[in-house]
């Protein structure tokens, strides 16, 4: 019997942890998450969610998040003492603890890579083992090779942080505001990553005077999940030189697939399938949610000398959305009819995966 085909297939069965604990899990996992942000990405721009400059940004965050994913394959690919964790909660992402295993790992990479056996070194054994003693390579030497790419190649400002920034650039010439900002973040309650973009007036000369102001508000006030126009309210009182006109919040998730063990009702669905071998193992589907709040007008606050002019926000306009193939669509209308007729629009229809379990 092919062990491999079982190791995978062994994600599905009634004591499934959240571990991830082969090589073939941590393949399998990226290529998922790998194909379902690209998927993601290309529709979103070809249902215009989002417009050029938002899209061109959105890749850039979900890229880092790809990238960091990708680091975790690697770091962990032959660890026989240590293990991914998947985030138990309404998120299918690794938890946020991963990436701050990343960040601090790479703090220390100099030191790693002292202690690690020389490449040279670990060559004339690879090569003696395969083509003098005819014998496979030890699983604790292919982690020594894996551990020094890992600290070799992996750059540190790609790891996706607890908080990213973006820049500040002009808005495009049909918003209501003369410049742009987004910024991303990885809501540690949660366990999924959030992108938001802000459009705003500068009451001042010259923006780049007052950017480590913006950026400092930003990563303090508006790094987790709130509502939204209470984070607007913040932004606004805290930046008296900015004017916010217009915020955007993208809630990338949950990624409803086998990895996830939550009890949202579209991931049970699926796991439910899964379970009954009505669909693929790698069956997915992904959760979006966009709020919006805009400024409807102004009003000032204060005393007599010290009044500052702040936005009156609009309700917040909430949207939600499902991306997921074909067979999962109709799966999911016979299952969860009352979610999908609640959706801005009808379930968004990207391409199904195919991967070879029994390579």
């Amino acid at each position: 019997m092919n062990t491999e085909y079982m190791s995978i297939n062994s994600i599905v069965t009634p004591l499934d942890s959240a571990i991830l604990d082969s090589k073939e899990h941590y393949v399998f996992y990226h290529e998922m998450i790998d194909f379902a942000f690209k998927e993601l990405i290309v529709t979103v721009q070809r249902e215009q969610l989002c417009n050029g400059q938002e899209v061109l940004l959105f890749k850039q965050y979900c890229d880092l998040l790809l990238y960091s994913i990708e680091a975790m394959r690697i770091k962990y690919m032959y660890d026989e003492e240590d293990n991914m964790k998947v985030d138990l909660t309404e998120s299918g992402f690794p938890n946020y603890l991963e990436f701050r295993y990343l960040f601090n790992d790479l703090e220390l990479r100099d030191e790693y890579l002292g202690k690690l056996t020389p490449i040279a070194t670990l060559k004339e054994e690879f090569l003696e083992t395969l083509m003098h003693k005819k014998q496979p390579i030890k699983k604790s030497k292919l982690f020594q090779a894996s551990s020094i790419v890992y600290y070799s190649s992996v750059k540190k400002e790609y790891i996706f942080n607890r908080f990213v920034q973006g820049k500040i650039l002009n808005a495009p010439k049909d918003s209501d505001a003369d410049f742009m900002t987004s910024w991303s973040f990885y809501d540690v309650s949660h366990n999924r990553p959030f992108i938001c973009f802000m459009y705003f007036n500068y009451d001042g000369n010259r923006i780049n005077d007052y950017k480590d102001e913006i950026y400092e508000v930003l990563k303090t006030t508006s790094d987790r999940e709130m509502s939204l126009d209470t984070m607007a309210y913040t932004i606004d009182k805290r930046l008296p030189k900015v004017s916010p006109k217009f915020i955007k919040r993208i809630d990338l998730g949950p990624m409803h697939n086998v990895f996830a063990k939550d009890e949202n009702v579209i991931t049970h669905a699926i796991l439910q399938s899964i379970g009954k071998k009505e669909i693929q193992l790698e069956s997915y589907a992904i959760s979006l949610r966009i709020d919006e709040v805009k400024s409807g007008s102004e009003f000032k606050e204060g005393s007599f000398f010290n009044k500052q002019t702040l936005q009156k926000w609009d309700d917040v306009f909430k949207q939600k959305y499902v991306f997921a193939p074909h067979r999962i669509i109709q799966l999911l209308y016979n299952k969860t009819p009352e979610i999908m007729n609640g959706l801005a629009k009808g379930p968004i229809e990207i391409a199904g995966l195919k991967i070879d379990l029994k390579r």
